[in-house]
């Protein structure tokens, strides 16, 4: 180390940070252009209009071909095919309905009957916009192609049934 001029004051030796500064800016400029960003994307989502008066707002459909999916709390799922108390509801967890919605479609697909297979989504005041998004997402994977949701009509026998399991 070369001894510093400093007029009889002590000095300490200067440390040139340059090298760790341009460290710096390469890591950082290789992560800027190594990363890639998502843009979100947005999913079409139709509910029933409020007017059930005009026929072009009745969606008529097949209870064989009808999955109905209540959502509940605690990442609990009920579920059931074709009308409402004539069978009773399955409880799964939110992470097996999976196969639940696979099994149902090829049943209704063999059974001959005309028609997609729809499947009818109820969020309920028990369950969390996650669990809604989460099977919004499935059913995309799945691609099941007609779906609805409809929050504001779940009946009392499926209130009653989710109290009663406490999913509700």
């Amino acid at each position: 180390m070369a001894e510093l001029n400093t007029g009889g004051k002590k000095a300490t030796p200067r440390v040139d940070m340059t090298p760790m500064v341009d460290l710096m800016f390469l890591l950082v400029t290789f992560f800027i252009l190594t990363t890639v960003i998502s843009t979100p994307q947005a999913m079409d989502i139709a509910k029933p209009d409020k007017n059930e008066k005009l026929p072009e707002n009745r969606l008529e459909l097949k209870a064989s071909k009808t999955m109905t999916i209540l959502l509940g709390k605690s990442n609990k799922v009920a579920w059931y095919m074709g009308v409402a108390g004539e069978s009773a509801p399955t409880i799964e967890s939110g992470s097996q309905i999976e196969d639940a919605i696979v099994k149902n479609r090829k049943a209704a697909d063999a059974s001959g009957v005309a028609g997609d297979f729809v499947v009818l989504v109820k969020p309920t005041s028990g369950s969390t916009f996650q669990n809604f998004v989460d099977m919004m997402d499935e059913l995309e994977i799945l691609k099941v192609k007609v779906r609805q949701i409809d929050d504001d009509n779940i009946l009392d026998n499926e209130k009653q049934f989710m109290k009663e399991k406490g999913i509700l």
